[in-house]
């Protein structure tokens, strides 16, 4: 059992995610607020698993509460939920788990607090994988760079390939992506293509085209990178 927080100036929409959120078995006490101000007072007194934020509130609004609470010993994991699909971005540096759009579902809102558990649970080096937002419809879902498995470049953007094989287009050049987690096993084996060296199943690195495959998919390796591909994948470079 959990207890949590919501803040929302606006009453009805606050009213109706503490009733979805009482449908919710693993929820204990909820506490609700429409006061940005109030909703810092009572994190600071009360700590809760999960605060559910709404990003527009006057005075203090959602997002520079997310950055108040990051100096709290044990910060609660922050979900905010909003009309407004513009910030996802900013909620992804701000490390928030979820990112729901009114009105919320009740099924939607159930994997927010499963997420949200999932990684306040885990272990201490999952608590720094990386997550990134991405569209889904008319929805923002949080990708854990764990979950990734290989990535393609597609101009200013790059396509995430996930373990369940759905791909997902954020707004970060794979250059960048590269610089980021090279340190976490990623490798670099083709300017339109980088991959989690443990991900990898099978590499042929002589011949004409040379490739490493994830699974069924054969991903080209450029030849100057052939040398650089082979010591990370066999010198001791996966992790």
């Amino acid at each position: 059992m959990i207890d949590v927080l919501v803040a929302d100036d606006e009453r009805p929409a606050l009213d109706e995610l503490v009733h979805l959120l009482r449908q919710d078995d693993r929820v204990d006490t909820i506490h609700a607020t429409t006061s940005g101000p109030e909703a810092l007072r009572m994190l600071t007194e009360r700590p809760v698993a999960i605060a559910f934020l709404d990003i527009h509130m006057p005075q203090v609004g959602g997002l520079e509460l997310a950055r108040a609470l990051r100096s709290l010993a044990v910060p609660p994991a922050v979900v905010f939920v909003t009309a407004d699909d513009a910030h996802a971005v900013d909620a992804f540096d701000l490390r928030a788990v979820d990112y729901l759009l009114k009105p919320v579902r009740v099924e939607r809102l159930r994997r927010a607090v499963d997420r949200a558990l999932e990684l306040t649970g885990a272990a201490p080096a999952d608590a720094d994988d990386e997550v990134l937002p991405v569209t889904v419809g008319q929805s923002v879902r949080f990708v854990r760079r764990a979950d990734v498995r290989w990535v393609q470049a597609q101009g200013d953007y790059s396509r995430l390939h996930l373990a369940d094989g759905s791909g997902h287009l954020v707004r970060v050049p794979i250059s960048e992506l590269e610089q980021r987690w090279t340190d976490a096993g990623w490798v670099r084996v083709h300017r339109s293509y980088l991959v989690h060296a443990t991900a990898v199943t099978e590499m042929r690195l002589t011949g004409a085209e040379p490739t490493v495959s994830v699974g069924a998919v054969a991903l080209p390796v450029s030849r100057r990178l052939v040398a650089t591909v082979r010591e990370a994948l066999v010198g001791g470079g996966a992790r």
